[in-house]
């Protein structure tokens, strides 16, 4: 560097060149680093290299040569020159910036390591055990970068940026709770951090409590109003508050300011559902499989509008995606013999049918099992453990085995329970009768009878809310009080109700006029033995429904607004079972407007009834 283009760079890095000339190592240094902090990278390394001229084991000036070529993300260099700045002075900060260039150029293991030794030497650092707790969470190894954290929230109790940390680390491990409330520190510690607004908001989301999720996302919105992630979001939260045009709106909102992006066409889609638009939300579900031809959920949803529709042909084919749907595709056992879809002879083979969904759906297509046989198969079937006694016997099953059965027989092919109707090629002309359970042991439909007693009145059976982790869930049950308009009629009612919710318990035990034999129901064959009893079932969209409407039993099916894909659109029976009734909520989503007609049904039934 000639002494013009010294003055210069001085002037540059406001140092006056008219004052004396730096002649010591730490002098270079110190314009070495106003340079750096300037941007001025190259000059920076010719003052570090003439600091390095007058000692070549100046500490300070081989860290900052690190620092200069971590700047320039030459990560090789830097941990070569932080490397010799450590061998003639085992600083703490030193270790911290070789640490971080190794995290940065990917050498995980060796950053933790630098980590370490770097506490050893001051562990009362609540940044250095942040940093450490950022390589640990970099490993996957979330417990340890969770303590890592902690320790440094121990040491600064306001250090927002731990207590933001441990909250993802907390959602990540599914402990919302403690994360919300790590959310709510960092929050307080530094309002309005959209990262901390929008990482609450998922917790929020996570807990079911989408009021709260919903304010953070609008307040994420007021700060970043031009983050369509932000937009759709909201879109969400509104989705799950049930106020479906509003959230369409705002997946319009994230479209415009982003367009194309797949999840909000995804999401936007599911509106126009909800809002029963098939023909518009079809359409939404088709433009995001064009953009990701990878979208496999898309693919499956709009086979539920074809099904709904009555498109038989292209929806059982278009339910087949389910298998590329990451929540399905690991629960079907992994077969090395072919997937049967109909395209075999089956004559003289051994073909094992397996369910792959909910019970529900296992009793709706074991209808298929005694035709397989009529083709010539010999049939082995695997159902739920709850299932297995009833389905047993079923004409031309072979052998009926539950799940934990530790080995499989032999077999040819195999066949996915929900893949039968594809494989039979079923239009809504073609469904088979469900008339296929072998006869229910007399001695237990007997002990039913005698446990009822005296049949003087019309013996109902009710039940009101499903699994609650299925994904619609929240729209198809109802809590138990609401079915109380029923409950003073002048019948014998019955729960069929498994699992009752801790909130329906106590009302459940007070009422008086409501028989509950659910604890002596152990299986699926023993509420069968139990509804073989009954005249009537009226139950909301679950297994019960498919097993008293295969037995036979007049069942009143309660559905949502927009119903499961199996009942159809705009209907009240079903082709699938002739003894079912449908009653369906109207656009105001209202079980109450449902349980009226439910009731005015009832009570005609009531007063027809003859002993």
């Amino acid at each position: 560097m000639n002494p013009r283009e010294g003055d210069a760079a001085a002037r540059s890095a406001g140092i006056d060149p008219n004052s004396a000339a730096p002649s010591a190592p730490d002098e270079f240094v110190a314009i070495a680093l106003k340079q750096l902090q300037a941007g001025q990278v190259l000059e920076a390394q010719l003052s570090c290299q003439q600091a390095l001229d007058i000692d070549a084991s100046h500490a300070d000036s081989l860290h900052l040569m690190g620092l200069v070529a971590l700047h320039a993300r030459q990560f090789d260099h830097a941990v070569a020159w932080l490397t010799r700045a450590i061998r003639q002075d085992t600083r703490p900060e030193y270790l911290v910036t070789l640490g971080l260039t190794l995290k940065q150029a990917g050498r995980l293991e060796e950053a933790c390591a630098t980590f370490d030794t770097a506490l050893r030497l001051k562990p009362e650092d609540a940044e250095l055990w942040k940093a450490l707790g950022a390589v640990l969470a970099a490993l996957n190894r979330p417990d340890d970068a969770l303590l890592a954290y902690q320790r440094a929230m121990k040491l600064n109790p306001r250090h927002w940026e731990a207590a933001y940390h441990c909250g993802n680390l907390l959602h990540q491990t599914q402990r919302f709770e403690q994360a919300l409330a790590h959310f709510n520190l960092a929050n307080w510690l530094q309002p309005d951090h959209v990262p901390t607004l929008f990482a609450r908001a998922r917790t929020q989301r996570a807990l079911k409590r989408y009021e709260q999720c919903l304010a953070d996302y609008q307040r994420a919105h007021a700060l970043a109003p031009t983050d369509p992630i932000i937009s759709n979001n909201i879109g969400d939260a509104l989705l799950r508050l049930d106020r479906y045009q509003e959230g369409l709106d705002w997946f319009d909102k994230a479209l415009q300011l982003r367009p194309g992006v797949t999840e909000v066409l995804v999401n936007r889609a599911f509106a126009l559902f909800q809002l029963h638009r098939f023909g518009e939300a079809m359409a939404a579900y088709a433009r995001a499989t064009e953009l990701d031809p990878n979208d496999a959920r898309s693919v499956w949803q709009i086979a539920h509008l074809q099904l709904q529709t009555g498109d038989f042909a292209e929806g059982w084919a278009g339910r087949e995606a389910r298998w590329q749907v990451p929540e399905f595709a690991p629960d079907y056992p992994k077969f090395s013999q072919p997937k049967w879809l109909g395209e075999q002879d089956i004559a003289g083979k051994t073909v094992l049918i397996c369910a792959d969904e909910g019970l529900g759906d296992t009793l709706q297509f074991a209808r298929y099992l005694p035709d397989l046989a009529a083709r010539g198969a010999r049939v082995i079937l695997v159902v739920e453990d709850g299932l297995r006694r009833l389905l047993t016997g079923i004409p031309g099953v072979c052998e009926c085995l539950p799940f934990t059965a530790r080995e499989l027989p032999p077999f040819d092919l195999h066949c996915p329970i929900m893949s039968l109707p594809l494989a039979f090629g079923t239009t809504l002309e073609t469904i088979p009768q469900a008339n296929y359970l072998p006869p229910l042991p007399a001695g237990r439909v007997r002990h039913w009878r005698d446990r009822l007693g005296p049949h003087h009145r019309l013996r109902v059976g009710l039940v009101w809310s499903g699994n609650p982790h299925q994904g619609n869930d929240r729209n198809r049950s109802m809590p138990f009080k609401a079915l109380t308009p029923l409950l003073d009629l002048d019948a014998t009612f019955v729960s069929l109700q498994k699992d009752v919710r801790p909130g329906d318990k106590a009302l459940l035990e007070a009422r008086t006029n409501i028989i509950d034999f659910t604890a002596e129901l152990t299986d699926f064959a023993e509420t069968a033995a139990l509804i073989a009893n009954l005249d009537l079932v009226i139950t909301v969209c679950t297994s019960v429904a498919h097993l008293a409407a295969t037995l036979g039993r007049p069942t009143w099916i309660m559905l949502p607004f927009v119903g499961d894909w199996r009942w159809l659109d705009g209907r009240d029976d079903s082709p699938w079972y002739p003894s079912v009734r449908l009653f369906r909520q109207d656009e105001t989503r209202d079980y109450g407007v449902v349980i009226a007609s439910v009731r005015a049904e009832l009570q005609a039934m009531i007063c027809s009834f003859k002993p």
